[in-house]
């Protein structure tokens, strides 16, 4: 749904997903690692730039995340989220980004 909002609203939605998001990850991990206001604003600013770096601390993050739960860490998130972002594909990182809290949003 936060995908078709995002692409029907040209956008819009999108950044309020990325705020969402980044609000989340720090709720989730107890860290208060950049808020989502902050997020926002640095990728607005960088052009983008910001997001590529954010997107590959939520992947550690969520790794380390995993680890603390005594879940086996299937794959390098960091790594992917930041190849995705790369190549223009932000949309996508966020939605797996928006999986894995979903995951743990109905664990807990």
């Amino acid at each position: 749904m936060c995908i078709i909002l995002s692409i029907v609203t040209f956008g819009i939605y999108g950044l309020y997903w990325l705020y969402c998001l980044a609000s989340d990850i720090n709720t989730l991990t107890g860290e208060e690692d950049s808020s989502g206001f902050k997020v926002l604003i640095l990728s607005i600013i960088t052009l983008g730039l910001y997001e590529l770096y954010w997107l590959y601390k939520v992947g550690e993050r969520l790794s380390d995340f995993q680890t603390y739960q005594g879940e086996m860490v299937d794959s390098d998130r960091a790594l992917v989220y930041l190849i995705l972002g790369i190549f223009g594909l932000n949309i996508v990182a966020r939605a797996l980004i928006q999986n894995d809290l979903n995951k743990y949003a109905y664990d807990s």
